[in-house]
This record gives structure tokens, sequence and C-alpha cells, in this order.
């Protein structure tokens, strides 16, 4: 007859081992946060109360709290209540912190006062990775992605949300007026008065609800950008891949290597778009990896000639599509890749042989910008295929021919884009799926830049894991 495993008895009395070490295998994970921590320079990196006070009570050492914040991101658990729970229960935290037991408030206070020194941990692991030849391959994968911060929707004003807003009391105003009058045409009683003082109430509310709009829009318009967020003030609105969504959050810029899918760098900002961020980030990468060549890939929402011309200048080699932003194509017409660029003349050949040549130069945005064009659009067979205008006319700028070069590279390498989706697409995934519904739990940038540091080392620390195994990661660390 079968049978269920059955557990030990509940009154059974039993012998722990004698010290908590022997809870805790060789192989353990938690062993690596001990060694790395115990590593590092906690005074030089910044971190406060690295020395005991001669008087008062005594502090807890940086060391055990940075553990435990390490050990709780790396375990999905970021509150410091929940930390503090952790620290009471969990054998691995009791054998990582010498069962000591900080209140909530100390763990949060520890993350508030040490952000920098934070960060630079973070970093620091970085290094560690180069160090361990895990970082060698001279090619990362450029990506930014939207993060959720704590603060509503509703509590983020921009000049089309008071619109909208004050547009909605107005007919909810209308509304109401509208059903005193008709309170008004009817025979007074004790319902109706109390249904009219309930309306005049609900006036009354949404004529303050108007006076605090109006503040409001004082501050949003004082604001740089001409937003404010009322919970997180540095957290803004952002538009996200679905149409008609967004959130208010963080743009959080990531770099990560393209063979072991460690991250390199990382930067939060609160400006939604990407079109700023390359070269600040491919320096910084290439700065971090102590390469003389790097070599980029990112999305077409990158493409912006001024950033592009700067990495190069730098020594990085950027891959990236370009946006098609014309409409020919669409129309049925050529588009300006069917216009072949001779270098020898500087003139450009059409579709029909013609050769176009430069006419005029002028400066867009700080671009110098050559044209081109032919004096025989007009007699050309092949005219409206081409531009429903007078002429054709072909722009170029003056550093066009590196623009040109990346489209050879990415043409010579079409799984650019695969490797760019594969590298940094389901990094992004998994930091989400580890933060939770509520991406960040702290408020204004440098605080969630903190946290999102805390979560990029916990993913690093996964990484070097998975490839190295606890034993080899260890050894190393200790060697």
């Amino acid at each position: 007859m079968g049978r269920f495993i059955s557990g030990a008895d509940r009154k059974q009395t039993t012998l722990f081992p004698p010290c908590v070490d022997d809870w805790i295998g060789d192989d353990n994970p938690v062993r690596v946060i001990d060694i790395f921590v115990d590593t590092l320079d906690l005074l030089g990196l910044g971190f406060d109360r690295t020395q005991p006070a001669p008087t008062g009570r005594p502090a807890y050492h940086p060391s055990v709290l940075l553990k435990l914040y390490i050990y709780g991101y790396l375990n999905r658990v970021q509150s410091s209540r929940r930390l503090e729970r952790e620290a009471d229960r969990n054998v691995e935290l009791m054998w990582l912190v010498g069962r000591l037991v900080p209140d909530h408030k100390t763990i949060a206070d520890f993350r508030r006062d040490n952000g920098t020194a934070i960060r630079q941990v973070c970093g620091r692991f970085v290094l560690l990775c180069r160090e361990l030849a895990l970082l060698t391959s001279g090619s990362v994968a450029i990506d930014g992605s939207k993060f959720k911060a704590v603060n509503n929707r509703d509590r983020n004003f921009t000049k089309a949300k008071l619109a909208r807003r004050r547009e909605q009391i107005e007919e909810s105003v209308a509304r109401y007026l509208a059903q005193l009058d008709t309170a008004d045409r009817q025979e007074p009683t004790d319902a109706l008065a109390s249904k009219t003082d309930r309306l005049k109430e609900k006036i009354a509310r949404l004529e303050e609800e108007m006076k605090r709009l109006d503040g409001l829009e004082e501050q949003m318009l004082a604001a740089p950008d001409q937003q404010i967020s009322l919970t997180d003030p540095d957290a803004r609105s952002m538009a996200t891949s679905g149409r008609g969504t967004g959130m208010v959050g963080y743009n959080v810029q990531v770099a990560v290597d393209t063979e072991h899918h460690i991250i390199v760098a990382h930067e939060v900002t609160n400006i939604g778009s990407d079109r700023a961020q390359l070269s600040g980030m491919a320096t910084t990468t290439k700065a971090v990896l102590g390469v003389d060549q790097l070599d980029v890939v990112a999305d077409r929402g990158y493409f912006s000639s001024e950033q592009i011309l700067a990495s190069e200048q730098a020594g990085i080699t950027v891959t990236l599509p370009k946006p098609q932003t014309s409409r020919a194509r669409y129309e049925g017409r050529f588009g300006k890749p069917d216009f072949v660029y001779v270098p020898e003349q500087n003139v450009y050949r059409c579709p029909a042989g013609e050769l176009l040549k430069n006419r005029l130069q002028s400066e867009e945005r700080g671009l110098k910008i050559n044209r081109y064009w032919a004096s025989t659009c007009q007699t050309c067979a092949i005219k409206s295929r081409c531009t429903p205008g007078k002429e054709r006319r072909v722009s170029r700028w003056e550093h066009e021919d590196m623009i040109e070069a990346m489209q050879y590279r990415l043409d010579a390498n079409p799984d650019a884009m695969r490797i760019r989706r594969q590298t940094v697409e389901h990094l992004f995934g998994t930091l989400k799926s580890r933060m939770g519904y509520t991406h960040f739990l702290t408020r204004t940038k440098p605080r969630v830049s903190t946290e999102m540091a805390l979560h990029v080392l916990a993913y690093n620390l996964t990484r070097a894991l998975n490839i190295m195994r606890t034993r080899n990661l260890l050894n190393a660390i200790a060697g």
C-alpha cells in the first residue's frame, strides 16, 4: 500500500549544529557576498561610520548593512522592513551579518546616507569582473528602458494634462448647474433640498480644484521642461512602446557586454528620449573596460549624427540602423538610397543616370549641409517617380561618409540587431521581474540611482555566479 513522505514530529527535540557555519554550504552564494564586501576599502569608497565613535551608543559597521542589502537585492527582498524580518529568521542572513537584526529605520537610513558609496561598490564589482576576464570582448549593446517611479500618473502634470483636467471640471460644473436649475423649477421637498446642498458642495470642491490647478500651472511653467511630479519631483511622464500608453518614471540606460551579458555601465535619467544618450554611455563604457577600441550596437532610437560623430572621435565604432524619415518610398518614389554618391567628383548620380552637383552649402542645427541637384529634372522621363517638385534635391552632411560606413557595417553583419535584442532586452525583463510591479521604492533621482545600482550589482553577481560557479568565484576573489 502506498504512503507519503512524512515530516518530523513537531514536538521532537532537535539538536541544532553547534555553530551557524555548519548550516551554510561551501558553495552557497552568500559566502561570495561576505568575502566580496570584506575585500572592499569601505573608508576609501566613502561609507559613513567606518570608524567607531568614542562616545555614544555603538553603531552597526557599514559592512554589515551593505551585506544585508546585497543579499536582499540578490534574493528579491528590497524593502527595509522585509530585510529586518529576514535578518531575524533567515539562517543565511544570520550567518552573513553575525545574527544582528538592525531595525528597518537603520537599514533605510544606510541606503539613503551612503548612495554615492553604494554606487561605487557596483562599479567595483564590474572592475572585478574585468580582472576575472569576464569582460574581454570589447563589444557592448546599449539600450534604455522605462522604469516606474513612486509617482501616480494623476500626480504628474503637463500642459496637456492640465488642459484636460480643466475641461473635465468645467463639464462637471456645467452639469451640476443644469441640475440646480432643474431643481429650482420643482416643488421644494426635504429630499430636493438635500440634493441641492450636495450639488453646491460638489461645485465648491471643483472650484477649489480649479484654484489648485492654477497654482500647479505656475509651478509647471517655472520648471525647465514644463512638467511637475508631486510625489517624486524628479520623475517624468514618458511614452512607452504601446500606443496611447505611458508611465511616470525614469529612463534607465545600460551598456551590456555581448559575450557574458554583464552590465558594464548604467545611468538613471529622467529624459524620455534615447537620442542624446549614445556618446555619454559609450564613452563611460570604454573607460570602464580600459580598451583602445570599443564596438557598440544600439537600436534606431539612438540615431543622432552629433552623437555618432562624438563616439567615432572617441575611438568607438557604432552600429545602428538609420531611421527612414522620408515619405518618398511610401509614396512610390525614389528614396535617398537610390542616389549614389561619387566621392571623386563630389556629385550624386540619380536613378536616371544624371549627375547632381553640389550647389549650396548651409548650416542647420550646427551641422554643415551640402545640397545637390541637377538642372535637367524638368525634362527627365522618370520625374514622376522621383519628385513632385521642380527638381529633386539631395542633402549631404559633411560627415555623411561616417553614416554610410555605419550602414555598410550593418549590411555586412545582419545579425547585429538580433545580437542586440538577445543581449539587452532579456536583461531588462529580468530586472523588472526582480523589482516587481512597482519598480522603484525610493524617490528623487539620487536615491533611485542608488537603488538601481543595487539591482545592477545583484544582476551582475548572478551572472558571475552562473558563469564561474560559486567555488571558483570565491577562490578568484580571495586570491
